[in-house]
């Protein structure tokens, strides 16, 4: 059977019929071009609208655990955007990062029809992710005296600690759960992910009720619950790999395989993590540089009413990214530049579109957003007057994600990380600080400098994929298959 009568039959996206018709000469352009974008929008709206779901629900379940800890005061909701946005992001950025090499590997291999790859990777992933994890469980413990030393207050910092240190079994299941996340995703498949989540969710919410209101647990039993949901998430994903006939081809159980040639891989994954992680962690430094300024506990209320709402927008956008990996990768490895082309700008229009709509109901509701997660007039000015910060970065961040996307379903990982230096760290970083704290602008200046930074680095991207040659792309993801091909043969060859 052909590749694509193969593909359609099983309800993979990648059939060939986008290709042929971005390739036709028949009837005029502009009605090829709209056939395109309404066959291309069949095949994306099924992917991304789960994914957007899945991410959407991760970003509420941590904003449970907040609000949660909001109910207790506000010393308590500052130390939970402290370990949630602060320290957590850290490792959710690391490990989520690391992820991505998982999701160019799967996305391009399943294109191509190399399935049982697809198990390999996942397992081999995890392996170096949970080794990953354990420096990061020794950080999480030590994270007291780290927040001192960032400057943080001492109150603050002791609480946020505690809150930390019921985070470190979250760290593991990190690790198993973005391979796992990867590994469906590649495969067009996301909605189990997102009911299982779901589950994982209202689960979440009721013990969270019975942790922190009734038995009084705090912060440290509101971070317990939020590890083991987690761990609930990851048994039931795993769960449906091993009992699904959807994924009967490429999980075939476990094998030696995994430990081939994990140098390699890791060198792909370090990529991936500086890649992803850069951009994680850039809020993440806005957070701890708000804790430094004169009145930290307004900044850092304010600052984490914006940041949780920007993170629920922004996670739409991330999951038009994982859309837009999985279509550019799977038409790369099936060897169709063309539609690889095109998948990646059309997600990258429904994303930008959406988060216009989203800034614009943000900016309508400004007075009201604060008081979902704490009571208080001068948090609800504070964040008032930040919402046209917020709402430039809402816009900005339903293209960028996107963008590193279709970076991922290429492998430019290593690429994009030297520009996420450049651009947050050497321009966006060192303006915020400048406009912050020497130009005594606070909050809005710490942030205006972030929306400099991802603005340049958002123009160079858009660049990039404009002048990128994908006929040369789809060259490289056959090389970077066989590559991974050829890692795996001796390993299995003395299992037989």
């Amino acid at each position: 059977m052909g590749r694509s009568a193969e593909h359609a039959g099983s309800g993979g996206a990648v059939d060939g019929r986008l290709e042929a018709l971005l390739s036709s000469t028949e009837g005029s352009g502009a009605r090829r071009m709209a056939s395109a974008a309404a066959l291309e929008l069949r095949l994306l709206a099924p992917l991304a609208a789960p994914a957007v779901a899945v991410y959407m629900l991760i970003i509420v379940m941590s904003s449970a655990t907040q609000i949660f800890c909001g109910q207790l005061g506000n010393v308590q909701l500052a130390a939970a955007s402290l370990g949630n946005n602060g320290i957590q992001v850290f490792a959710y950025g690391l490990m989520l990062g690391m992820g991505s090499a998982v999701e160019t590997l799967c996305g391009q291999a399943y294109g191509a029809e190399k399935h049982e790859m697809l198990g390999v990777y996942l397992q081999r992933s995890t392996v170096l992710l949970t080794a990953t994890g354990l420096p990061l469980a020794a950080m999480y413990a030590f994270s007291e005296p780290i927040l001192l030393l960032l400057g943080q207050s001492p109150e603050i910092a002791a609480s946020a600690a505690r809150f930390a240190y019921g985070l470190i079994p979250q760290i593991f299941a990190y690790a198993a759960n973005f391979p796992i996340q990867k590994f469906l995703q590649a495969q067009s498949i996301v909605a189990p992910s997102a009911y299982i989540l779901a589950a994982s969710l209202v689960l979440h919410v009721a013990l969270s009720w019975v942790v922190v209101d009734r038995l009084g647990l705090g912060l440290l039993g509101a971070s317990l619950t939020l590890s083991l949901t987690w761990w609930v998430l990851v048994a039931g994903q795993f769960a449906y790999i091993v009992m699904s006939p959807r994924c009967r081809a490429t999980w075939t159980g476990f094998t030696w395989a995994a430990f081939a040639d994990l140098a390699g891989f890791a060198k792909l994954s370090a990529a991936s993590a500086v890649m992803l992680a850069l951009e994680v962690w850039y809020f993440q430094v806005l957070i701890l540089l708000a804790g430094m300024l004169p009145d930290p506990q307004l900044a850092l209320d304010s600052l984490t009413v914006c940041t949780s709402i920007q993170s629920w927008v922004f996670m739409i956008s991330v999951g038009f990214n994982a859309a837009a990996s999985v279509r550019v990768g799977n038409e790369l490895g099936a060897g169709n530049p063309r539609s690889a082309a095109f998948s990646a700008w059309v997600v990258t229009a429904m994303s930008a579109l959406i988060a216009v709509a989203a800034g614009a109901l943000v900016f309508l509701l400004r007075d009201k957003l604060s008081y979902i997660f704490t009571g208080g007039e001068a948090v609800s000015r504070a964040v008032a007057d930040l919402c046209p910060l917020l709402v430039a970065t809402i816009v900005l961040c339903g293209i960028q994600p996107v963008l590193s996307g279709v970076a991922v379903g290429c492998g430019w990982q290593a690429l994009v990380a030297y520009i996420n230096i450049g651009c947050y760290y050497f321009i966006g970083v060192p303006l915020g600080v400048l406009l912050g704290f020497k130009f005594d602008y606070g909050i809005k200046g710490l942030w205006g400098g972030m929306i400099g930074g991802t603005l340049i680095q958002t123009i160079i991207l858009l660049w990039i994929t404009f002048r990128t040659d994908w006929n040369k792309e789809v060259e490289e993801a056959r090389r970077r298959l066989d590559k991974w091909d050829e890692a795996k043969q001796p390993l299995l060859a003395n299992m037989q």
